[in-house]
């Protein structure tokens, strides 16, 4: 069973050792992807090779609504063979030995090495270029070695993680927004509601955008990476221009002001109010009704304010909405070249 869609990028489309045993509903493989044998590919999961490869062994396995991605001509994603994935992880740019286990939730950032027989429990986020040894359970943020494992362990888990999927309902594809030609809406993205996108706007592989109860409103340029969750509850949600949402970023109501950046797998809490120019760091996490003040690096579990905001930080903001808008441009016209939105 292949994928929902396999799309090529710059001429090149994803390639397969031999077709993957299961790809669940909504899964996007894009790209520069080259997948060994025996893989298992969960609901609405991505694998993204844009701009550099993944290359994946085999008996992989990934979690519903996991992202596997790449840093543009930086680094590549590289995973060995018997890997475990879990549900909502981030896989970015980094490389993975064999025989490892990810839980759920954990993201894995740039430059990163994950050495052979290692577990990442649960909610961890391992820092870039942050390497962990072979052997031992990782956990936290950042991500440390916390004890050795014990004989099965690895096996244990990968086992409990995938008898989870088994459990869980199907995805259900489809939404009821019709975007116009000026925004990006991926193929497997699911909106529904009273959503605004503004010009330049792109909405990534196999994000949720639900406004049934408060709108959502998106600004000019803004990007809303693969597999983010918008779920609006009462006043809704507002995203200010030239904002980024990093993969798997989940939010409620609240207010996105303008320029800022929410690294990958953030969590924001109902009513967050991030101001303008705001740097959220990766695996951070919001309490409910919390303010993130103008001019600063937040980070942690809940976010607190770790340092100003410079120049090099800002540009690197800046980056990211430019490479995203050219990434929507291209996107949109691979979609409309093979019959797509």
């Amino acid at each position: 069973m292949t994928p929902d869609l396999l799309l090529p990028f710059d001429d090149t489309e994803p390639t397969f050792a031999a077709r993957p045993v299961w790809c669940g509903r909504g899964s996007a493989v894009i790209g520069r992807a080259s997948l060994g044998a025996q893989a298992w590919l969960g609901d609405e999961s991505v694998i993204r090779a844009d701009g550099h490869d993944v290359v994946v062994g085999d008996r992989f396995w990934l979690g519903a609504r996991s992202t596997l991605h790449i840093a543009a001509e930086v680094y590549p994603c590289i995973v060995g063979d018997r890997v475990t994935v879990g549900r909502d992880a981030v896989v970015h740019a980094c490389t993975v030995g064999d025989d490892c286990v990810i839980e759920d939730a954990c993201v894995v950032l740039d430059g990163s090495l994950i050495e052979d027989g290692v577990l990442l429990e649960a909610g961890s986020t391992v820092f870039p270029r942050t390497t962990l040894p072979a052997g031992f359970v990782c956990a936290g943020s950042p991500a440390r070695p916390v004890r050795a494992l014990v004989p099965g362990e690895l096996t244990e888990r990968a086992e409990r993680l995938r008898e989870a999927a088994a459990s869980e309902p199907a995805a259900t594809p489809g939404g009821d927004f019709a975007p116009d030609a000026a925004v990006f809406v991926a193929r497997t993205a699911r909106l529904r509601g009273r959503i605004a996108l503004a010009p330049g706007a792109s909405v990534f592989f196999s994000c949720a955008l639900d406004a049934a109860v408060g709108p959502i409103v998106i600004d000019e340029n803004v990007n809303v990476q693969d597999n983010c969750v918008l779920c609006t509850r009462g006043d809704g949600l507002v995203i200010g221009r030239d904002t980024t949402l990093g993969h798997n970023v989940r939010a409620s109501d609240g207010r996105i002001g303008p320029g800022c950046l929410v690294g990958m797998g953030a969590l924001l809490g109902p009513g967050t109010v991030i101001e303008a120019d705001v740097l959220l760091a990766a695996g951070s996490a919001t309490d409910p009704g919390q303010v993130l003040t103008s001019g600063w690096l937040w980070g942690g579990r809940p976010a607190r304010a770790l340092s100003r905001l410079d120049s090099e930080r800002r540009a690197m903001m800046s980056r990211t909405v430019a490479s995203y808008a050219a990434y929507g441009r291209a996107y949109r016209k691979i979609q409309a070249r093979l019959g797509g939105v």
